[in-house]
């Protein structure tokens, strides 16, 4: 076993809990859904670690296409040469998203595509003669990255505490989620929730905000089409991504979709928004994109927004030495050619509906699982101490700690987060299984989860 403590997702261990994470197992090596530590015990990794490993561990077509591009070369620097598998990774991207994204720089991080975002939103501004718009509107329970800009734009308190006073300025709006709807929106319903009418206040938030900010200031609002560790796989509430489209349109902002985590086919979509019928100006994948097995990531913009950047700059200010990697072009590819060869977004769509049907026969009617959201192969559970009143349970029992390191002793690995509900309260746990996973194996996850919850629930009630 390693001498190192877990690092928990969210922080809890920080806050005065009665728990202490577990001590970290060794991996040893990874075949398909599962994952073996050094003293013989098998996962099966029911979340993808953390919604990353599309194509499950050690595909051996993927490690093929690795090893037969090392024999050749790691990596031609970006500036000297261009390569087979950076064009031909383009290509497929393009292809994938449709309309008019068509450009984009190669990254090593859902981080640094979420920067270069930033920078391509700002640059683009500047370009047609708008520098007074350097303001970026989000929303609270989002996160967005680890670099500074990117943590600048986030709405997760217990990752940006230690960095306030340093981060660029941003504006949070409320979470567009139609099991928490934001407090105004319960006061002037009623209490009554419609999530059409939740999707319409809060856009009709970022309208408010653009006018107070003044529209002149505002580059651009960046939103995750379906939240991913923030929140808890929050699909927007219906018709909300085409209201944000309509008055990004109309005030000039640009829209930025953040699919690092909900994209590249997780949700049964390659581009998220594709399910909301909704085209943005710049938008992020990395996490499936090359499925874990070389880090990389993607920053992509619209056509319409190159010309006047090339214009004046002569090309696109953001990247850095290992932009258009290589290597990881042809790991990209490798996972690209299988996910549309074995029709696997297909498959995530249809099995997606069977591992929601599981889940919500298993837990559904548990009395502290208050939700079950999510889309194709990107889904949550959200605890509750009492469900009639959503009430959460006390921070300080660190539940959704509990539940992943109960998981992990029964030789499930999902992906817990806790502060959902006000950045201290709240606790969830993702199920987001490879794509290539089979209903049995979905049935194994499923049940292991239930198992794993009622067990946590016994040990404290």
């Amino acid at each position: 076993m390693s001498t190192g403590p877990a690092i928990a997702e969210g922080s809890a261990a920080k806050q005065g809990t009665d728990w202490q994470p577990m001590r970290l197992p060794k991996v040893d090596y990874g075949q398909g859904c599962y994952v073996f530590d050094t003293e013989g015990k098998r996962y099966i990794d029911g979340s993808s670690g953390p919604a990353v490993y599309s194509l499950g561990h050690a595909h051996p077509e993927v490690n093929e296409a690795i090893k037969r591009q090392l024999d050749r070369i790691a990596h031609g620097y970006r500036y000297t040469f261009t390569s087979d598998p950076l064009e031909e990774m383009t290509e497929m991207v393009a292809n994938f998203c449709g309309g008019g994204l068509r450009n984009m720089t190669f990254v090593s991080s859902g981080s640094e595509a979420i920067e270069s975002c930033i920078k391509i939103a700002l640059q683009y501004q500047t370009s047609i003669g708008q520098r007074s718009r350097r303001l970026f509107i989000s929303r609270e329970r989002s996160w967005h990255g680890n670099t500074m800009g990117a943590t600048s734009i986030s709405g997760f308190q217990a990752r940006r505490e230690a960095f306030e006073g340093a981060l660029m300025p941003s504006h949070l709006l409320s979470p567009a989620n139609a099991y928490r709807p934001p407090a105004g929106y319960l006061a002037g319903s009623g209490g009554r929730i419609d999530p059409v009418a939740v999707g319409e206040y809060c856009a009709q938030e970022l309208e408010r905000k653009i006018e107070e900010l003044g529209a002149d200031k505002v580059a651009a609002f960046v939103f995750e089409p379906v939240v991913g560790a923030a929140g808890g796989c929050v699909p927007a509430p219906p018709g909300y991504a085409k209201r944000i489209r309509e008055i990004c349109d109309r005030y000039g902002v640009l829209m930025i979709a953040d699919e690092v985590m909900c994209g590249a086919g997780r949700t049964g979509t390659w581009r998220a928004l594709e399910h909301d019928g909704v085209e943005p100006d710049i938008m992020s994948a990395a996490k499936g994109l090359a499925a874990g097995y070389v880090p990389l990531g993607v920053a992509i913009y619209h056509q319409r927004l190159k010309a006047p950047m090339f214009e004046k700059y002569g090309g696109l200010l953001t990247g850095h030495t290992f932009t258009g990697h290589t290597l990881a072009c042809a790991a990209g590819v490798a996972v690209q050619k299988i996910i549309l060869r074995d029709r696997l977004l297909d498959k995530v769509r249809e099995d997606g509906r069977y591992l929601e049907s599981r889940m919500r026969a298993a837990l559904g009617e548990h009395p502290h699982v208050g939700d079950i959201r999510g889309r194709g192969f990107f889904w949550a559970i959200e605890l509750v101490e009492d469900r009639g009143s959503k009430r959460p349970f006390a921070a300080s029992l660190a539940m959704y700690q509990r539940l992943r390191d109960r998981c992990f002793l029964n030789g499930l690995i999902c992906y817990p987060v806790g502060g959902n509900v006000d950045g201290h309260s709240g606790d969830i746990a993702i199920i987001s299984p490879p794509y290539i996973a089979s209903r049995p194996q979905i049935d194994e996850i499923v049940d292991i989860l239930k198992v794993s919850l009622d067990q946590v629930l016994a040990e404290i009630l």
